[in-house]
């Protein structure tokens, strides 16, 4: 069995997760949305198979790396996180409902990746060829999944401020009555955030530590590194405001899906849309 076709599988199982976490909602049933989890659960590690089956591809081709190295690697390895924090939150807090919000983050990706991007296995490119790759792919990618999870929870948040005030009644049994309360989503945006920061954190100075071997300089202001740069400050906004402001609520909802906007854009628009260093990413 090849890798390509685990990921196909691992897509298949996102959606089959999708589609019981919206009977959860539907059905409230505890028990539906615990299978959800567990769907998801059994998708992750068929990915992690499909993952490391890939790696002893590139081994077996004389090309040797960590699958990191171009667009489709990273998308598949971005649905990979998002669905590793998200299996987190959900066993620590056991808030099934987040997981229709989540999930289709990483089902969109491997679809994408699937259909879409090219899997072919690539020699590495020079720049590329240092053991700097792993540690700045991944804390930045843990980061900007802890960012996604939060973003899913934003969106919860706002439908459920917006139902609340349009009359809707937690306590009569519907669709409100599946998500938590907005404290508690609130409470759960702000710690995927402090989560995904550091890492984001990390991610910029392996980064940076990375363009001095490759480059010969630590910053350059490439478009990579300058959206980086932004979305760093989006999410430092949303932390300084937090702290020091007081922002709760919807103020923080709107900016964690701003901020996961931007993080989108500095993943994809600039890889896709903007010439630089980080080209190669196409």
């Amino acid at each position: 069995m090849s890798s390509s076709m685990l990921f196909n599988v691992t897509m298949v199982i996102y959606m089959v997760s999708t589609c019981i976490f919206f009977a959860f909602l539907a059905s409230r049933n505890k028990a539906v949305g615990l299978t959800g989890t567990y769907a998801a659960l059994f998708g992750f590690l068929v990915q992690t198979a499909a993952i490391g089956l890939r790696w002893k591809e590139s081994y077996d081709q004389g090309h040797g790396h960590a699958p990191l190295s171009n667009l489709f690697e990273s998308v598949v390895f971005f649905s990979w996180t998002i669905v590793l924090i998200f299996l987190i939150i959900d066993f620590k807090y056991k808030y099934r409902a987040i997981g229709f919000f989540v999930i289709p983050f990483a089902l969109f990706g491997m679809a994408w990746a699937q259909l879409g991007l090219d899997s072919g296995i690539e020699p590495l490119v020079p720049a590329l060829q240092s053991n700097w790759l792993m540690y700045h792919v991944i804390t930045c990618f843990l980061g900007y999944a802890a960012f996604a999870v939060a973003c899913g929870i934003s969106i919860m948040y706002l439908i459920r401020e917006s139902m609340e005030k349009g009359g809707a009644d937690v306590q009569a049994g519907g669709l409100l009555s599946m998500f938590p309360s907005i404290r508690i989503l609130d409470d759960l945006n702000y710690k995927a955030i402090m989560i995904g920061f550091p890492l984001l954190s990390l991610g910029i100075i392996t980064g940076a530590a990375w363009a001095n071997y490759a480059w010969g300089t630590y910053w350059s202001w490439d478009p990579k590194e300058t959206w980086s740069l932004i979305v760093w400050f989006v999410y430092a906004a949303f932390l300084h405001a937090r702290i020091t402001r007081g922002w709760v609520g919807r103020r923080a909802a709107i900016l964690s899906v701003i901020g996961f906007a931007a993080t989108i854009f500095c993943y994809l628009g600039v890889n896709l849309f903007l010439s630089g260093l980080h080209s190669y990413g196409k």
